[in-house]
């Protein structure tokens, strides 16, 4: 059955569009337009704006249950769920540095869920286990390490179309090894990496254009070793995704990144878990505790943040000096781009998922309108 959403203001990704209608259809947009069909079903928006829900590349857990501790479809059905409560309507669930037994469990997990359920859940996100250690921040050190190419043939194999993303400390990886994910469909992030700036700038020469949460967990900006932070921020071709809590990027910092990255310039949660509900977790060698609304190990260290999409995009709004739009598309367009899905998610365009979040001039009221199908 069509519906047309009407008296709102559409925020398409492209342009801004007063008193726009969208037609939709079996949670597909037909139609982006000024005109009111006639003999159509209304969704009447009372003057609120509508832009795509938003997409979280990186988020490890749901409401109660950690991605990587049960890799399952439980877990993703969470992850899913509780996303939908703050806006999210796209998810990667992520996996962090596990056995390979693990891995291989997760990416089972996801595809079934996914050949299962047409709905937000679009894939994974790898973050390890090929990473450097000096660098693994909250990452298992049993589990860290080097790749060896038979293991790395066989999560590029089992995790085609599955795995989107994969991060990883690229100077841990044989030129062949390298090679082997760039050939792939996988998305490479740098990340937990003590790469140089000018290392950096050669992996990105080789077509590498996204780093893992900027500034956490690599080599800072310096005046005599601009690192790997230094290296994103001067590549124009380079996508660099904020925590934008307040903890692991002060918002200062956040505001020079984004004035030097621009469109390039995107949103993470990076959730331990959605909703602080969790207060306590421990998993293998990972722990966190909630701790003045954050999540800390044993060791005072950051654990995985609190936040969801919906309060990063406040944050964009409230302390980055951009508009509603801008912050808008940190969380849709720019996060589709980043991940080559612009083509399919981040806009209100014909041919894209129905999924929305509605909100007001100032952001502080943000809700998901969501047409896709749930569960």
């Amino acid at each position: 059955m069509k519906h047309a959403i009407i008296n709102t203001t559409v925020h398409t990704g492209d342009e801004i569009i007063t008193n726009g209608v969208i037609i939709i259809e079996n949670g597909t947009i037909l139609s982006v337009q000024k005109e009111i069909p006639n003999d159509i079903e209304t969704i009447d928006l009372q003057g609120k704006h509508i832009a795509a829900g938003f997409i979280d590349i990186q988020i490890n857990g749901g409401e109660k249950l950690y991605f990587s501790q049960t890799p399952n479809e439980e877990t993703i059905q969470d992850i899913y769920d509780a996303s939908l409560k703050y806006g999210t309507t796209q998810v990667l669930p992520c996996l962090i540095s596990s056995s390979h037994e693990t891995i291989l469990q997760g990416i089972e997990a996801v595809r079934n869920y996914m050949q299962k359920h047409d709905n937000g859940v679009i894939g994974m996100h790898l973050e390890g286990p090929f990473l450097n250690p000096l660098k693994r921040g909250a990452h298992s050190i049993d589990q860290v390490r080097k790749p060896t190419n038979a293991e790395l043939e066989e999560i590029i194999r089992l995790g085609k179309g599955v795995i989107k993303v994969i991060t990883i400390a690229p100077e841990c990886f044989t030129d062949e090894q390298l090679n082997m994910l760039l050939e792939s469909d996988i998305q490479i992030s740098i990340g937990h990496s003590t790469v140089t700036y000018k290392e950096a700038q050669v992996y990105f020469s080789k077509g590498i254009k996204l780093v893992t949460h900027l500034f956490n967990a690599m080599t800072q900006f310096g005046h005599r070793e601009p690192g790997l932070v230094g290296a994103t921020f001067e590549n124009e071709n380079v996508y660099a995704p904020v925590i934008l809590d307040g903890a692991h990027c002060d918002y200062a910092a956040a505001k020079v990144a984004y004035k030097l990255k621009q469109d390039k310039f995107f949103l993470i949660s990076d959730a331990t878990f959605l909703g602080r509900k969790v207060e306590n977790f421990k998993w293998d060698n990972f722990d966190a505790h909630l701790d003045n609304g954050f999540y800390r190990n044993d060791d005072g260290n950051l654990a995985g943040a609190t936040i969801s999409m919906l309060e990063a995009v406040q944050n964009a709004y409230n302390h980055l000096d951009v508009s509603a739009d801008e912050a808008i598309k940190m969380a849709t367009s720019r996060v589709a781009s980043a991940i080559g899905l612009e083509n399919q998610f981040g806009k209100i365009k014909t041919g894209f998922p129905a999924s929305f979040v509605q909100f007001n001039d100032d952001l502080s009221e943000i809700e998901t309108l969501n047409f896709l199908k749930h569960p």
